[in-house]
């Protein structure tokens, strides 16, 4: 049921246009012990609101709590949505919770824009 429950919620969600700060979370089920279950995924969430990246984890893992999941952030960095030209460039690194792996975001993030040209680099903040 966990694994169902999991599959219900988006891999990416980030806005639709501008440059803004993002989150890569995992997501575990919980088991109804309160151990951790084994199923997990991971989670782009970026937005143009949010000061700090802890802003956005802080937002999405209270609302996963709700749902009975337990979360852990696994970095962070920096997105460039330019919806006019089907471009995201995926980029930089969070201060306090470190590089997220591009690399996993990137494959999401495509998968969710599919015409779009989807980049990513280490460098920049």
């Amino acid at each position: 049921m966990a694994a169902t429950g999991l599959a219900q919620i988006p891999d990416v969600d980030i806005d639709s246009d501008g440059v803004f700060k993002y989150v890569l979370i995992r997501i575990h089920a919980v088991s109804p012990s309160g151990a951790p279950a084994g199923e997990s995924k991971e989670i782009v969430r970026g937005y143009k609101w949010a000061e700090y990246h802890a802003d956005i984890y802080d937002k999405v893992s209270g609302e996963m709590q709700k749902k009975g999941y337990d979360c852990e952030c696994l970095g962070g960095g920096r997105i460039s949505h330019q919806s006019q030209d089907k471009k995201i460039h995926v980029y930089g690194y969070s201060m306090g919770y470190g590089r997220a792996q591009h690399s996993i975001s990137t494959e999401k993030i495509k998968a969710r824009y599919p015409d779009y040209n989807v980049t990513w680099a280490d460098d920049g903040y």
